[in-house]
């Protein structure tokens, strides 16, 4: 069985569909990482913030807040954006600038380099909105990445693409959300002991305490082959949203809906309350989730006013292609819902070294 490592735990997260079939390095360039969110909805072309439209390289959202707060004179806090992308990608995002009573400096001003070698950023459209963009006001995200120095039959390569494109993958939190070599998780159990932590910090180590223990009952799920069928008291989400439905008895509606990808099983995002889950269900997430680190992340996420919450176990690319460039690279393209990784799909294939990162 494939697997990757967790960076949490140390444990393994066990892969859905057999052995890996190629091993390749990824983000050997910031444009061999593309990424593009999907609006989740149309300015509103007035109101009191400008809306931005940016393309950047090698450059983190948090870096390029900074830089557009500097351009139009207001604080970090008046910027608003929808999702993190990573430095190390080439990347299309929208950000909100708070400018009330005001008109907006020349968003071509904005465009240029960076202070890092390969940093850039330009304004690709503006429009003034009503509201800040919050966190997660997006619909997806559009990837376009290429894997280079693959070696691995490309036939098993092709076959293991076509499974996922049809079949989907598990859909586990990847490592980004655990910080560098998991360190997310040791500061969050720290947290919970008593070490104060800000405001923002603990944001992401809240996130970080929830995704290990959703993945850890994932884990269990893909072991046993449940990630993608129902349990005895199943709890069931609907295909992109966040509503929740069930338990409820097996029939062949349930069936039909999982088969057309209408709805997933489901795991939890842990908080305070009793689990929705039953029956069998309910049995294989208590048992993936004992352990005395396990009880400390619970209690902690409990502690901290979180409610029980659901996550989809499986995830679907969309619009999924694939074109070989030569012998040894691949271009692969899909779609994906807010809040589902990237990393997640490429772990299904094998093991990826990140090029960006051995190039410091």
């Amino acid at each position: 069985m494939n697997a990757t490592a967790s960076p949490a735990s140390g444990a393994a997260l066990p892969g859905a569909w057999g052995d890996p079939v190629l091993a390749a390095a990824i983000r050997a360039a910031p444009e061999d990482f593309q990424v593009e969110e999907l609006d989740g909805f149309e300015a509103s072309g007035s109101g009191e913030h400008l809306l931005l439209t940016v393309e950047k390289r090698g450059m983190n959202t948090a870096f390029a807040a900074e830089r557009i707060a500097g351009w139009a004179g207001v604080p970090v806090s008046a910027i608003g954006y929808a999702g993190l992308k990573d430095r190390h990608a080439l990347t299309r995002q929208r950000f909100s600038v708070h400018l009330p009573g005001r008109d907006a400096p020349d968003p071509r001003t904005l465009d240029g380099e960076g202070a890092g070698q390969g940093q850039t950023l330009r304004v690709l459209a503006h429009a003034r909105h009503a509201k800040k963009l919050p966190r997660g006001a997006l619909a997806g995200n559009r990837f376009v990445l290429t894997l280079r120095d693959v070696r691995g039959d490309r036939r098993a390569v092709e076959t293991r693409l076509a499974t996922i494109a049809d079949s989907g993958v598990p859909n586990y939190f990847g490592e980004q959300r655990f910080g560098r070599d998991g360190g997310n998780l040791a500061a969050a159990l720290a947290m919970f002991a008593g070490r104060r932590m800000r405001r923002e910090q603990r944001t992401h180590l809240l996130s970080a305490a929830r995704s290990e223990l959703f993945n850890r009952v994932l884990a269990a799920r893909v072991r046993d082959g449940s990630w993608n069928r129902g349990l005895e008291g199943e709890v069931w989400i609907l295909d992109g949203s966040r509503s929740v439905f069930g338990p409820e008895p097996w029939s062949e509606a349930l069936a039909q809906r999982l088969q057309a990808f209408d709805i997933h099983p489901s795991a939890p995002l842990w908080g305070a309350g009793a689990p929705r889950s039953t029956a069998a269900a309910l049995a294989l997430e208590t048992a993936a989730m004992e352990g005395e680190d396990a009880a400390a992340l619970r209690q902690g996420l409990e502690a901290a006013g979180l409610r029980q919450e659901r996550r989809a176990a499986r995830l679907r690319p969309a619009a999924m292609a694939w074109e070989w460039l030569g012998d040894d690279a691949i271009r692969l393209g899909f779609e994906l819902p807010a809040g589902a990784y990237a990393t997640t799909v490429l772990s299904e294939l094998g093991p990826m070294r990140n090029a960006a990162q051995l190039a410091g």
